[in-house]
């Protein structure tokens, strides 16, 4: 948190890629849903992640329309969703941060239950968890089996929609940044915090401008982050079927010595002995490519670049 400034009572933080023709619409729910009463000191902050159409020149109407509320960071290129949260994390003045999607499919009012929560009950994180969702089936299936992965392999208080529209107190937002994280899963860091979270199911609404850029590349990328950072699964799995190859290795050496003795071997020919050697060059592919994603992350980790580099703060 900055500390040239008073501290607010809470700070919006919007990741923005490609989302021209949907932000003023969703600060103006902002103003006159959360807003309107006038007893909250906030504070929204934008975040433009590399957008390349008109998503800056809307956001820099939208702060000189809200002088004093709103600020705009903009980063040189696309550095992700997640770092984009970092960057509003890191500036942000509330004792609390909600984040926000920009494409106006998280209802806007559920901020006041969220705040309600946080200063009322005391509750450190508040996720709104997607129980249902106006999308294409072909995104709700591959959501669901995301999520469900990462319920077996990681968090098993996941919530099986999984979320993005969360409040953090100041706790949980300093705990999370502290991590400075390669390849963060952000949804992890916030249960790895251990606080325990208040859930408020919602739908998820319809997007009405533009089209969603999370495509199944960045999906299973943000995946492998989320089961590689968290869990030692697939490096146990590796384990066990190399003990299963090996056992059965032995076993069939010994299956075929006992037939030698007995009178002559019963597979001949060199199909049996491709199949073999295929699959089990294939099988030890895989395990490298494993243990490769590993060592990966870990020299990012140790690299210690910056997550993120910021062009310039409109404010």
């Amino acid at each position: 948190m900055t500390t040239d400034q008073a501290p607010l009572d809470f700070s919006i933080v919007i990741p923005v890629y490609f989302n021209e023709g949907s932000l003023s619409a969703t600060m103006d729910k902002i103003k006159s849903e959360v807003l309107a009463a006038g007893t909250w000191k906030s504070e929204v902050i934008f975040v433009d992640d590399g957008s390349g159409d008109g998503s800056l020149n809307e956001l820099l109407g939208i702060c000189r329309a809200n002088p004093g509320l709103v600020k705009v960071i903009k980063f040189t290129r696309n550095f992700g969703q997640v770092q984009a949260l970092m960057a509003g994390y890191n500036l942000a003045r509330g004792k609390c941060v909600i984040s926000l999607s920009a494409d106006g499919q998280d209802p806007v009012n559920l901020i006041n239950d969220m705040l309600k929560a946080h200063f009322e009950e005391r509750c450190e994180i508040v996720i709104c968890a997607r129980e249902g969702r106006d999308e294409s089936a072909y995104r709700i299936w591959t959501s669901r089996l995301f999520y469900a992965l990462m319920r077996v392999l990681g968090f098993g208080n996941m919530p099986p929609g999984g979320f993005d529209y969360v409040l953090l107190g100041r706790k949980a937002v300093d705990a999370i940044l502290r991590n400075r994280e390669a390849h963060p899963f952000w949804q992890g860091q916030i249960l790895w915090t251990g606080f325990k979270p208040k859930i408020i199911p919602y739908h998820r609404l319809q997007r009405t401008t533009g089209k969603s850029r999370w495509s199944f590349g960045r999906k299973l990328t943000y995946l492998l982050d989320g089961i590689l950072s968290y869990s030692f699964v697939p490096i146990r799995l590796m384990s066990l079927a190399g003990i299963a190859v090996a056992f059965s290795g032995f076993l069939y050496a010994a299956l075929i010595l006992i037939l030698r003795l007995l009178g002559g071997i019963p597979v001949q020919g060199w199909a049996p002995l491709m199949i073999i050697v295929l699959v089990i060059g294939g099988f030890q592919m895989l395990m490298l490519g494993i243990i490769g994603e590993y060592v990966w992350r870990t020299l990012a980790q140790s690299r210690q670049r910056a997550p993120y580099v910021i062009e310039e703060i409109f404010n």
